[in-house]
């Protein structure tokens, strides 16, 4: 499986972004896709994480209420919107898929794509 996440950018606090993971292969809805992000000088930390079916969703606590996860099977592509920004939402975002159940776990991830970098200035 194949990741490639797109859409990042410069935004302004307060601002949205959409990002997307475009997948390759048969499989895609057979994984559970989540979002993670790596800021400068820190661990990559888990953001959400959607279930196979897309009924199922879980967030980190510091972007609940502000990041939507989402999934298309049918385009085999998973989507992180992004509404009011904050300046400590600056990192790069990774996708990454595993065939397990849903976990907010860096290691539980089977792949992953090659991270699209977000800054929100101040």
């Amino acid at each position: 499986v194949q990741l490639q996440a797109s859409g990042g950018g410069l935004v302004q606090a307060g601002g949205s972004l959409r990002l997307s993971c475009a997948t390759s292969g048969r499989t895609f809805s057979n994984k559970v896709m989540g979002w993670f992000r790596q800021a400068p000088g820190k661990e990559r930390e888990f953001v959400t994480a959607i279930s196979r079916s897309g009924d199922s969703t879980r967030y980190a606590d510091s972007v609940k209420g502000r990041f939507t996860i989402s999934r298309d099977n049918a385009k085999n592509t998973v989507y992180l919107q992004m509404n009011s920004l904050k300046p400590e939402d600056t990192a790069v975002y990774y996708c990454a898929a595993r065939s397990g159940g849903m976990s907010s776990m860096r290691w539980a991830y089977d792949y992953w794509g090659q991270g699209t970098l977000v800054t929100v200035s101040s």
